[in-house]
């Protein structure tokens, strides 16, 4: 509603349509999709440098990472209610100040205490961001566009995640660890123009309340459980028993006033399944990308730069099927669209599945190209399928449910993929790692057809209910009308009368 009176009260005579679609917003929102995500995984090639640098055990250099996941994951449904209740352009400029500043602080950290707590400080402020990226861009624009405008930071975010280690091989080899930290820079300070000239005024900051930060130390203490079990897992079996907490503390969050809007936003938008596709996906490819990573550098010896071009055939397919993803959902409809990516991206990692010693990088690499293509296919369908269900007054907590689950599948890809270490070493280790990607990835397909299937038996109980209880020729009109809506993909009641369809 805020996106449609703002351009009413700027007095222009242009008429209701064209002020809504600011697209600038949407490349802002895409900017930060890139730069936040980018930052999850351009350390993971420098950690062996950081620990150098630092004079640190590697396994206190791999806090450089975790450092920033976990605050970010923790922090993203807190995030989405303190970002209801404040004004987007006040929130969305000090966010990105401050991750541009915990940047810089992280470059020249003397020591390892202070690089994890700038870490830990830029991850919180990357929750924000996670949250306002779907929103900024879901109002951007007009309903009808949405698919195409939730493309652009749904592609460009995995595309900042998987060109992460592509920047920081680079930069390895000719600067160093600390430039890998000062490379998004510019980008912050583009989306911090166009945030501050064209973001619409409105609201102000305040704190977040008491029972915010309750939710954040429950969550954030499951996902590190399950982390730090799953990463220290191959050293003894029985690390994995840290996993076990993690239960009860997301039951225990789920019966708080935190927990229980995102539960019922949950089930009124009936996009529980879309959202766990996102994170399946997500974890696939995360898992994908750690280990073929390490093992051109580790197994084959390769550069950091080959080893960089190598997995740039992931975005480059990615971005290309990105372009198209959006068009697509718009005429042929957001769920199919979404599903066919998943489908594709499953069956390239299922080819990876073979992988051999003997393999060159060109033999891996248009295999990613294609499992790329498919996740840009699924990206921006998928995002518009949550937010177009979601009500106006929830973007801000649909959109932060969403960003959890792919940012809780990116963080926990690389711990799979360490676990799978459990069942071998070398190559053998790496083709369990996949061979779990791909099941992550086919488990994504299977829970979005899932969703097909309950949203047409719940929508369909929802209109026989409707008509079950009237005779009259309107309420016939009004079942067809939510039929029709329901065919859409868009969330519709018993209500939905004549004029509305």
């Amino acid at each position: 509603m805020a996106a449609r009176q703002a351009p009413a009260a700027s007095g222009k005579d242009d008429g209701p349509a064209q002020p809504q679609d600011r697209w600038i917003l949407v490349v802002a929102a895409g900017l930060l999709s890139f730069v936040a995500m980018l930052d999850m995984n351009v350390v993971n090639l420098a950690l062996t440098d950081i620990a150098e640098g630092l004079h640190v055990s590697s396994t206190t250099a791999q806090w450089a990472v975790l450092g920033y996941q976990l605050p970010l994951v923790a922090l993203l449904l807190p995030a989405g209610r303190w970002l209801d209740q404040v004004g987007t352009r006040s929130a969305l400029l000090l966010a990105v100040s401050c991750f541009a500043l915990c940047s810089v602080l992280a470059a020249v950290a003397p020591w390892a205490g202070w690089l994890v707590a700038a870490r830990l400080a830029q991850g919180a402020f990357g929750a924000v961001l996670f949250v306002l990226m779907p929103v900024l861009a879901a109002t951007a624009v007009r309903p009808q566009l949405r698919g195409r405008a939730m493309s652009v930071p749904a592609t460009l975010g995995p595309l900042g995640a998987v060109t992460g280690p592509v920047i920081g091989g680079l930069l390895l080899d000719h600067v160093g660890w600390r430039a890998i930290f000062l490379v998004k820079l510019p980008v912050c300070l583009a989306a911090l123009a166009i945030a501050h000239r064209h973001a619409p005024h409105g609201g102000r900051l305040r704190l977040p309340d008491r029972g915010s930060l309750g939710d954040a130390a429950l969550i954030g203490s499951a996902v590190a459980a399950v982390l730090l079990g799953l990463t220290l897992a191959p050293s003894s079996p029985g690390w994995l028993l840290l996993v076990l907490p993690a239960a009860p503390l997301v039951v225990r969050w789920l019966r708080r006033p935190g927990g229980r809007p995102v539960a019922a936003v949950l089930r009124a938008s009936g996009t529980a399944a879309v959202n766990g596709s996102v994170l399946a996906l997500a974890a696939g490819f995360a898992a994908t990308h750690y280990l073929l990573a390490q093992h051109l550098r580790r197994d084959d010896g390769i550069s950091a730069t080959t080893t960089a071009l190598t997995m740039l055939a992931f975005p480059l397919g990615m971005v290309l099927a990105g372009r198209f993803g959006g068009r697509l959902a718009d005429r042929w409809g957001a769920r199919p669209t979404a599903l066919t990516g998943a489908a594709v991206t499953a069956t390239g990692l299922l080819l990876l599945v073979p992988l051999d010693t003997d393999w060159t990088p060109a033999d891996i690499s248009w295999r990613l190209a294609l499992a790329g293509a498919g996740m840009g296919f699924n990206g921006g369908p998928v995002q518009a399928m949550v937010m177009s269900a979601a009500a106006p007054k929830q973007l801000a907590t649909a959109g932060s449910a969403v960003q959890l689950a792919r940012s809780l599948g990116f963080a926990l890809g690389p711990a799979l993929a360490t676990a799978a270490a459990l069942v071998g070493t070398g190559t053998t280790a790496v083709r369990a790692g996949l061979a779990l990607a791909t099941l992550a990835a086919a488990t994504a397909v299977a829970l979005l057809a899932l969703h097909h299937h309950t949203d047409r038996g719940s929508r369909g109980s929802r209109a026989k209910n409707a008509t079950g209880s009237a005779i009259t020729d309107s309420t016939a009109s009004t079942g067809s009308a939510e039929s029709n809506d329901s065919a859409d993909g868009t969330d519709s009641t018993g209500s939905v009368t004549s004029s509305r369809a």
